[in-house]
């Protein structure tokens, strides 16, 4: 385990700048920060929908993926770092399809909504896509794992059946968009 904070706030980021894992100091608003910092705020949107009323195995699947994306945030923090691999990818599509496969095929488009376990892993889907996008645009200018973006794209894919199963066990169905409602 590497070193422990015994002391949270250290004054260095006063001005601006922040710590790498690697030592290095770069700006706040450096890519690399905004990629793993992204990935932080998806990882508190999962904490979200776990501190809701959700099944065993969401639970325990929300769990591994929080420890997933802290990976992937050290990952990103330490330039040339890796940690997650094709194999990473492989489990999400696997829970994916096992998920997936008593759902009914979608007919219409579903709204971000519903109840509040529901609701919030929408949300995490669309912190998710960001975070994508952050990481992609990071891989514009400096080498990342590719493993990363693909893990990520999957997982938002994920994120988006596991909150078709939370609106079965919060409200039976899923808010669906009217295209052709009337406007008031």
């Amino acid at each position: 385990m590497g070193n422990r904070l015994s002391k949270i706030y250290t004054r260095t980021g006063d001005k601006g700048t922040t710590g790498l894992g690697d030592g290095t100091r770069v700006e706040k608003d450096d890519i690399r920060v905004e990629a793993f910092g992204t990935i932080d705020e998806l990882n508190s949107s999962l904490g979200t929908v776990l501190a809701c009323d959700i099944p065993a195995n969401i639970h325990i699947l929300l769990t591994d993926l929080q420890h997933d994306l802290f990976d992937l945030g050290g990952e990103l923090c330490i330039p040339g770092h890796t940690v997650l691999s094709d194999a990473d990818t492989t489990r999400l599509e696997n829970k994916l399809d096992e998920l997936n496969a008593d759902l009914p095929a979608l007919k219409d488009f579903i709204l971000p909504a519903g109840g509040m376990a529901t609701s919030h892993c929408h949300l995490a889907r669309s912190i998710c896509r960001r975070a994508e996008r952050r990481v992609y645009s990071l891989s514009k200018q400096q080498t990342v794992n590719l493993a990363a973006l693909t893990y990520l794209n999957r997982l938002s894919d994920l994120l988006f059946v596991v909150a078709r199963q939370l609106a079965r066990h919060e409200n039976g169905q899923e808010v669906l968009w009217q295209a052709d409602r009337k406007k008031s």
